[in-house]
């Protein structure tokens, strides 16, 4: 299977956000909500493909995966009840989901490798997440992806866990 991680496109936009709501429907079934019908919305998908910081992840050239990757920093980042491994740069992962049929065959794992393949592309070796506190199977995908725990944050008006991963050379 080939895997590749690329840029949304625009003419993707529906389907990015079908996934977002099977992501949200995903929540509702492990008995949570992260996500609420407010955010994200279509607005937030195409701010995020506009400027380009939406990506999707094909398997065999179908969209499996939609995600944000922000290379330009989150401004709640710099209130963190707890420390950070590293200082800027760094990448940030917002609003990553998959469709139904691909979870469970180990996505998040290639997801992670291809991101942390981008960030090295562009120089960057560090990478910083959050995610809700009842959200306890993002936590485990973190940690078995090798993202340290490091306090906690407020983002979009509530307390998140944030998690992070360096892999380069100076911290």
């Amino acid at each position: 299977m080939k895997n590749v991680l690329e840029p949304a496109q625009m003419k993707e936009i529906e389907i990015c956000m079908e996934i977002i709501h099977e992501g949200r429907r995903f929540q509702k079934e492990q008995g949570f909500l992260q996500w609420t019908e407010d955010y994200p919305n279509i607005d937030t998908i195409r701010n995020d493909i506009q400027n380009s910081k939406g990506y999707v992840l094909k398997m065999d050239n179908r969209i499996a995966g939609y995600m944000c990757i922000d290379f330009d920093g989150e401004p709640a980042y710099a209130n963190i009840q707890g420390k950070w491994n590293a200082k800027e740069p760094y990448a940030v992962i917002h609003r990553m989901s998959f469709q139904k049929e691909f979870r469970g065959i180990g996505l998040t794992a290639i997801a992670f490798a291809l991101i942390e393949k981008l960030c090295v592309q562009k120089g960057i070796y560090y990478i910083r997440i959050d995610t809700d506190f009842a959200n306890e199977r993002m936590q485990h995908i973190l940690i078995k992806n090798e993202f340290e725990y490091c306090g906690k944050i407020v983002f979009q008006g509530s307390e998140k866990m944030a998690f992070d991963k360096f892999w380069g050379k100076q911290k």
